[in-house]
C-alpha cells in the first residue's frame, strides 16, 4: 500500500469537492493503491470556541462581492461533482477543533473516512453545527462510534494537545492551505484536483516497474 495523506477541515468547501473528485477516482479503481489517514488543519485556527455568524465571516474576510463570486464558484464545482450543497442551511462557521478530534478518534477505530464523509454531509447540505458537543456525538454514532464514550471525551480536553501539535507539525512542513494531498510521504498535491488526475497517478503507481 502507498500513504495517501489529506490534510482537510471539513468546513472548507474545497475539502468537500477534492475528496469528491477523489472518490471517483477510487471508485473507478478498487484496486487502487492508497492506504488514506486524513490530518488536522483548520482553516480559521483563531475563530471562536463558539463559532460565528457564517455571513459575517465571509463578509468579514471576502468582502460581500468577493464571497458571493467565490460561491458561485463553489456551486459550479460541486454540480460538477456530483455534489449537492445546501448553502443557504449553513448559517454558521464553527471552530473546528472537536470536529479534528472526532476525525482523530475516528481513525483509531477505523471509520476515518466515514467521519470526514458524516461530517461534511452534516454542514453543507444539512446545515448542523458541526462545533456542537451533542451534533458531533451523534454523528459519531451514526458512524458506529459510542456516542457516551464520544460525549464524555468531547467534554474533556482528551487530544486537544495531539491536534494541535500535529497542526503545528503540517505547518512546519510548509503546508498552507487546504486541501492539500502528500503521496507516499513524498508527492505534494495541493487543491482539488480533477478526478482525471487522480485516475491518472493510480494508473501509473499500478504501471510496469511501479
Amino acid at each position: 500500500m502507498i500513504a495517501l495523506d489529506i490534510f482537510a477541515d471539513p468546513v472548507c468547501p474545497w475539502c468537500l469537492i477534492g475528496k469528491a473528485r477523489l472518490d471517483r477516482a477510487l471508485e473507478a479503481r478498487p484496486d487502487h493503491p492508497f492506504a488514506i489517514a486524513w490530518h488536522p488543519f483548520q482553516l480559521n485556527p483563531t475563530m471562536p470556541p463558539q463559532g460565528m455568524d457564517r455571513a459575517a465571516y465571509l463578509e468579514a474576510k471576502f468582502g460581500r462581492e468577493a464571497a458571493a463570486r467565490a460561491y458561485v464558484q463553489v456551486l459550479d464545482a460541486a454540480a460538477e461533482a456530483g455534489i449537492t450543497l445546501d448553502l443557504a442551511r449553513v448559517t454558521r462557521m464553527p471552530n473546528t477543533t472537536d470536529a479534528h478530534r472526532m476525525i482523530h478518534w475516528a481513525g483509531l477505530e477505523g471509520r476515518q473516512s466515514a467521519m470526514i464523509s458524516a461530517l461534511m454531509r452534516a454542514y453543507w447540505r444539512e446545515g448542523r453545527d458541526i462545533g456542537d458537543a451533542e451534533t458531533l456525538a451523534d454523528l459519531g454514532a451514526e458512524v458506529g462510534m459510542d456516542r457516551a464514550v464520544v460525549a464524555r471525551l468531547l467534554a474533556s480536553d482528551a487530544d486537544r494537545d495531539t491536534i494541535a501539535a500535529r497542526e503545528t507539525h503540517a505547518r512546519e512542513r510548509g503546508i498552507r492551505a487546504v486541501p492539500t494531498f502528500i503521496i507516499a510521504d513524498t508527492h505534494v498535491v495541493e487543491g482539488a484536483q480533477p478526478t482525471d488526475l487522480w485516475l491518472q497517478v493510480i494508473d501509473e503507481l499500478a504501471g510496469p516497474g511501479a
